[in-house]
């Protein structure tokens, strides 16, 4: 499993579709400008509100889905232990929610969207199944915001960056044509 944060929620200009951009998350002593994998995920409008309402620290005059689920979770002297992207088929990505109670941990199947909503409200760490960013994880040029095409050290010697030959292009267009279309003039610079 490799830790990762919530870059990010994207739009882009032609369609309007949103994609969160999970980043792996850089280990302690860590070079900051080793590249990271980047793990594009679709979502629906709604979910990308709800995430981006408590990224940015915007109060609702009434709970959403997402904080009324968390309410109960909190109420039942529950907690999420994490969130895991651990699957993809047929493009379609899967999360499991781990829950603690009372001792016990108990794995709910859920959309990536809405456990990314929750881990953003309880402050759940966030992890990706290695095998999900071997076939959909990204390395982005820092300058440019565009796919790197060939292969890249990873951090601290990890080993390569997988190659993007251009059948996973192919199997990956939707995703690449979404990054190109998207504004990003401010990727790396984060709200403190």
């Amino acid at each position: 499993m490799i830790e990762m944060t919530i870059e990010s929620i994207r739009v882009s200009l032609m369609n309007y579709q949103r994609v969160v951009l999970l980043r792996e998350k850089a280990e302690e002593g860590e070079d900051e400008n080793a590249p990271k994998r980047y793990l594009p995920i679709w979502i629906g409008p709604a979910e990308a509100d709800a995430i981006a309402v408590k990224l940015q620290g915007v109060n609702v005059p009434r709970p959403l889905t997402h904080d009324l689920l968390s309410s109960i979770i909190g109420t039942l002297k529950a907690s999420i232990d994490s969130i895991i992207v651990n699957d993809l088929k047929n493009d379609t990505f899967y999360a499991k929610i781990i829950l603690n109670t009372e001792g016990e941990q108990t794995e709910i199947d859920s959309r990536p969207s809405d456990a990314l909503a929750l881990a953003v409200r309880l402050e759940a760490p966030i992890y990706a199944d290695e095998s999900v960013l071997d076939r959909a994880g990204i390395l982005l040029d820092k300058e440019t915001g565009k796919p790197i095409m060939e292969e890249a050290e990873t951090s601290e010697g990890k080993g390569k960056g997988k190659a993007v030959s251009e059948e996973e292009m192919k199997r990956m267009s939707a995703f690449y044509d979404f990054i190109n279309t998207l504004d990003l003039e401010d990727f790396d610079k984060r709200k403190s």
